[in-house]
């Protein structure tokens, strides 16, 4: 990976303007998202563009992201351009609170790679802070906005880490949305679950959670499952 970009097999991400570069989380959702029957997306924070344009690989949809800060939109919307999907992408440069409120659309599918530091120490770099911590969208907001926007039958997707997945669960309950489908992931065999994958909808399904191992424990070297999950992004696998 080059300081700058990161390169896929089917597209290339420039993240020098953003404050979160490309990483783990954001490959794990853009791969594990459920695009099933969604005829319309929406990435919240979309950041460079990864999940957005990830989506775009693997559906044909119809696909919106909207991203706070001024540079990573301008880059996420420099990315879609240059992706072979771009006619199917459109990034706002706007927040998830003014967004819900002039939208028009319903989407089948929300996803986000939210803030998730919460309470913990602040960079002081602002970019980075919105992007890392809840400052500008807590997760309550988060949830209340995109149930304005999510179709009766659609599904909210999203990565967490441990330490926040519980509470967003509990919160996620409040406002009426059924986690349907959950997978929690290790770096290696002999860590503890660092990352949630999980999804949710306003109507119950069969309950489903299983474990994704990334590492098999040797240098570089990664298991079955996850390379199966990731196979048509990296270029490695």
């Amino acid at each position: 990976m080059h300081n700058n970009f990161f390169r896929f097999k089917q597209f290339t991400v420039f993240h020098d303007r953003c404050a979160m570069k490309v990483g783990t989380d954001a490959v794990l959702l853009g791969a594990w998202t459920n695009t099933e029957l969604a005829e319309k997306i929406l990435d919240v924070g979309t950041g460079s563009g990864i999940i957005a344009i990830m989506l775009a690989q693997r559906s044909e949809a119809s696909i919106e992201a909207i991203e706070i800060d001024g540079a990573a939109c301008e880059q996420a919307v420099s990315n879609a351009d240059q992706s072979p999907w771009k006619h199917r992408i459109k990034i706002h440069h706007v927040s998830l609170q003014d967004f819900s409120a002039v939208s028009k659309n319903k989407f089948d599918l929300i996803v986000s790679n939210p803030p998730y530091f919460i309470d913990s120490l602040k960079s002081p770099e602002k970019s980075k802070n919105a992007a890392r911590h809840n400052v500008t969208l807590s997760h309550e907001e988060f949830i209340e906005n995109s149930l304005k926007l999510l179709s009766d039958k659609g599904r909210l997707s999203v990565v967490l880490p441990f330490t926040g997945a519980h509470e967003f669960l509990a919160k996620a309950s409040k406002y009426g949305l059924f986690c349907n489908r959950k997978t929690n992931v290790k770096s290696n065999p002999h860590s503890s679950v660092k990352r949630i994958l999980m999804e949710y909808s306003r109507i119950p399904e069969p309950y489903t959670e299983n474990l994704l191992i990334i590492g098999t424990g040797q240098p570089e070297s990664y298991t079955e499952d996850y390379k199966a999950l990731t196979k048509e992004f990296y270029l490695a696998f």
